[in-house]
């Protein structure tokens, strides 16, 4: 994947953490720099450390699936856009609260990185090597989360659905050209 993939990717996995911490800043009343580096650090981490542990789990059957290896990340990314896009239509079923302890706050990163785990094993089966991506993720979700906080206290809901229905469509069209170049090369 080229340095424009990867930020893309990036930016469409972090779609889920801005939603929540776009949540977050709706309920914090006076956002503080520390709200919003605790919800990038949280959300950053976790979105990085799941793709090395997706990418751990696809080394286990990469080689048996080489051959097959561009359908395997179109599907994964394919379903996890699917879903982003499905969910941005969804009317909004969580309630959030301001809580940022870390045990809200851990349950939030891992329910948010689970799609991250996907994009590690997809990482495996094309054969590339994950650490500069994972990087480069975790900082695009913290730059987000943390954004996500303060844009919540200042615009409210506005930009939570679109954030998650172009994450979708990013990570459906890089998985439709990984198919391809799959198919063609």
């Amino acid at each position: 994947m080229s340095f424009w993939e990867v930020l893309m990717v990036g930016l469409g996995l972090s779609a889920d953490a801005f939603a929540v911490s776009v949540c977050k800043g709706l309920q914090i009343r006076q956002v503080r720099l520390s709200h919003m580096a605790l919800a990038g650090s949280w959300f950053g981490a976790f979105q990085a450390l799941m793709p090395v542990l997706g990418y751990a789990l696809g080394e286990l059957f990469a080689e048996r699936v080489a051959r097959y290896g561009h359908w395997g990340a179109f599907l994964i990314l394919a379903l996890i856009g699917g879903n982003m896009i499905r969910e941005s239509f969804a009317p909004e079923e969580e309630e959030h609260t301001a809580d940022m302890a870390a045990p809200t706050m851990a349950l939030l990163a891992v329910a948010t990185s689970i799609d991250a785990m996907a994009v590690g094993v997809s990482f495996a089966l094309l054969g590339m090597k994950p650490f500069p991506a994972v990087l480069m993720i975790g900082l695009i979700t913290f730059l987000c989360s943390a954004a996500g906080v303060k844009m919540g206290s200042l615009f409210g809901n506005r930009f939570e659905g679109k954030a998650e229905l172009a994450g979708g469509a990013v990570l459906i069209l890089i998985g439709v050209r990984i198919l391809a170049e799959g198919l063609l090369g």
